[in-house]
């Protein structure tokens, strides 16, 4: 799903806050990969005043985190999972526009598209996809704009399509290109997490248009901006390929 992005107002208050987090981030990270403490000086030094140096203040922290979590992702780690009387009903609907706009794609004609560092680029109805081996979760969709709700997806493992379709897992990045001309890309290491899954149903059934059909990510390791909709092609690349938030200087990793 896609969410709104804070305002330069609430990053500062961000960026006030976080201070000591990062801190002792930088700490662990220090313990764990004997990186510097360069990176918390950069970001906290003095000449805060202008707003083209808060930006790149701002810009530095963004970057920083990315690395930063990037570093203490666990891959075996797993999202919380939940029950059957968890579910948040209903599950609410949550994207750039209103839900009267989300995008009507032709089940008959669908076909995803593939490109990059994947050896087998032919197309993929939506029948070749459900025929494929699924799995099932209960998990948390956790908004950046402070709510969360528990729904159950189902669908094929994303690693396992990978796999499939001869794709360099070596690849730096795993990016999505969608029907509502949102677009969002992750690290190869989230896309092969036992818990990322190419979504085709959602409480048993098919998946619904305001939950992003023919297909979304589901990724609960990460922030609901970057489980995208409604996905008309995937493509693996070394070649950072940014986000719609994200290009809007929203933070890239956000995940565990």
């Amino acid at each position: 799903m896609s969410d709104h992005p804070m305002t330069r107002k609430e990053l500062r208050q961000l960026a006030k806050d976080a201070a000591p987090e990062i801190v002792d981030l930088e700490r662990r990270l220090v313990m764990k990969k004997g990186l510097s403490l360069g990176a918390f000086t950069l970001v906290t030094g003095a000449g805060l005043s202008g707003p083209t140096t808060l930006e790149s203040i701002l810009d530095t922290m963004s970057k920083f985190n990315d690395r930063a979590q990037g570093l203490l992702f666990n891959p075996n780690r797993l999202a919380p999972t939940f029950s059957e009387a968890d579910i948040t009903k209903p599950f609410p609907f949550n994207a750039f526009y209103n839900e009267g706009k989300s995008p009507v794609v032709d089940r008959a004609t669908y076909k995803l598209e593939l490109s990059g560092m994947i050896a087998d680029k032919k197309p993929w109805t939506l029948e070749q996809l459900t025929a494929l081996p699924q799995q099932s979760q209960i998990t948390r969709h956790v908004c950046v704009e402070g709510w969360s709700a528990i729904g159950k997806w189902g669908g094929v493992p994303l690693r396992s399509f990978l796999e499939r379709v001869g794709a360099d897992l070596k690849g730096k990045y795993v990016a999505f290109k969608c029907a509502d001309n949102y677009y969002s890309s992750i690290d190869m290491a989230t896309a092969l997490h036992p818990q990322t899954i190419i979504a085709l149903t959602y409480a048993d059934k098919e998946l619904p248009v305001q939950y992003g059909f023919p297909m979304k990510i589901r990724i609960p390791t990460k922030l609901g901006f970057k489980n995208p909709k409604h996905i008309m092609s995937m493509s693996v690349t070394d070649f950072y390929p940014g986000g719609y938030w994200e290009d809007q200087g929203y933070n890239w990793f956000s995940g565990q």
